[in-house]
This record gives structure tokens, C-alpha cells and sequence, in this order.
């Protein structure tokens, strides 16, 4: 399945100002990619993923799914995972194919795997109050792979964790990603993240959001961060900063 983003715009009323979000968004999501968005503070990320996701309509232009006759499955995992507090870790987890009437059978097999999955086995009857904030996201993220989505969403899943849990995370992400190659869009303002997980980068500009660049990652899937890797890293690195800076100096000033 392929999605393709068509013209998008939003505008919002803002104190009976209208203010323009996003302005002429045009791309796509080939099947099994990994696309990331980056850009400064106030450029719409959030904004895109949430209409692509469906939980914003755009003002102008369209996203359509090519190669389904059916409503696409789509799971969503945020920032602030909104796990269940009254559930198990298994019971959240299962939550969305309970919601689709699957069978128990399916239920505990598929609730199974992908707990084991993200490395939560041994966790299944534990409540989100004893977990750490790590195993909250892969909770998080096992709740989204459990309903097999065609496209996978994430805003910012990451950063709110300290440094050390964030890097494991990323390294989790990208095994999990290689074993499920689910087609992704993913947010985040960490310009090292994007390169270390993206196949192609999206840098977006400041207010209101257009695209400036879409930058191809050509380097290996696994091992971005490795010595051999690392001059070509910090390449895709720098060329992504020195197209947001001038952005993210003038949204620092404007506070």
C-alpha cells in the first residue's frame, strides 16, 4: 500500500486570526518505508501526522491510500503513552483487537507475540504504575503492532526519556521495524534520530509549514552509528541542520 499526500493545507482560527499551519504538502509513503519528519518548532509536524492519521481534517488537499479497497489500519503511538491504568500490560496491549471482536484465540496469540516482541515477557500482568517510562512506550508500541496496522504513526514517541533510555529505544524501534517492515511516519525535532532511522527525511519550514527538502538516506538500515558509518551520519546530519537553522534561531527568538 501506498499513501500520498496531495496538496495538503491547514489553517486554524487562532483569536479570530486566521493563521496558516501547513501550506502545499506534497509526498509519499512507498510501501514498507520508514519516512521521517523534522523541522523547528511550530512547523506543523504534529499537524501532518495527525492528518494523515485521520485525527485532523486538511483545509485544502487530499491523503489517499493506493493499493487497498479498504479502510486502511492505522495505529497512532504519541508522546504521552495513554496506557490503561486499570489494565495489565497485556490487557492494554490487546485492547485494539478486543475493540475489532477478534477471537480470544487470536487475542492471546497475537497479544503474546508482540509482547515478546518489544521484550516485555514476564511483564504481561504488570500495571503501567510499575513500569518504567521505557517500558511504557513498549508497551505503547506493542498496543500499536498488535492490530498489524498498514501504516504506523509516531510523534515524538521518544523524548521524553533520559538520554541513555532514548538511544535503546531507537536501537528497539529499528529491530522491531526490521521485522515487521511496516510502512511508518514518524515525528521528531532530534535531527539524529531521523538519520539513524529514516530511508528518506523530510525537513519541513518554519510557520507556515512547507516542505524545503526531502533527503534520501542512502546508508545501510543497521549499523548507521557505527565507526565506519560515521563521517557519512554526520554528513546527513549537518545537511538536515543547515536547512533548519536559520528557522530554529528565529522560533528561539520568537519564544
Amino acid at each position: 500500500m501506498r499513501i500520498v499526500v496531495e496538496n495538503v493545507a491547514k489553517t486554524f482560527i487562532d483569536s479570530k486570526r486566521e493563521v496558516t499551519a501547513l501550506q502545499n504538502i506534497n509526498f509519499s509513503i512507498e510501501n514498507q518505508e520508514f519516512i521521517v519528519l523534522v523541522g523547528p518548532s511550530g512547523c506543523g509536524k504534529s499537524t501532518l501526522l495527525n492528518i494523515v492519521g485521520g485525527l485532523l481534517s486538511p483545509s485544502d488537499g487530499s491523503i489517499y491510500f493506493e493499493g487497498t479497497n479498504d479502510k486502511p489500519n492505522l495505529a497512532i503511538v504519541f508522546q504521552e503513552i495513554a496506557l490503561f491504568p486499570w489494565r495489565t500490560v497485556f490487557e492494554n496491549v490487546v485492547y485494539g483487537l478486543e475493540e475489532k471482536g477478534a477471537s480470544k484465540q487470536e487475542i492471546q496469540e497475537k497479544g503474546q507475540h508482540y509482547i515478546n516482541m518489544v521484550g516485555l515477557n514476564g511483564f504481561e500482568k504488570a500495571y503501567p504504575k510499575q513500569l518504567s517510562g521505557g517500558m511504557k512506550q513498549r508497551a505503547g508500541i506493542a498496543r500499536a503492532l498488535c492490530i498489524e496496522p498498514d501504516l504506523l504513526l509516531m510523534d515524538e514517541p521518544f523524548s521524553a526519556l533520559d538520554a541513555q533510555t532514548r538511544t535503546l529505544m531507537q536501537e528497539e524501534l529499528l529491530t522491531i521495524w526490521n521485522r515487521t517492515k511496516l510502512s511508518t511516519l514518524y515525528v521528531t525535532h532530534n535531527i539524529q534520530e531521523a538519520v539513524y532511522l529514516a530511508d528518506r527525511v523530510i525537513v519541513l519550514s518554519r510557520h507556515p509549514g512547507t516542505i524545503k527538502q526531502i533527503i534520501q538516506i542512502d546508508m545501510p538500515k543497521t549499523g548507521r552509528d557505527s565507526v565506519q558509518n560515521r563521517e557519512q551520519f554526520e554528513k546527513y546530519s549537518n545537511q538536515i541542520w543547515d536547512l533548519i537553522r536559520h528557522d530554529a534561531q528565529e522560533a528561539l527568538l520568537e519564544g
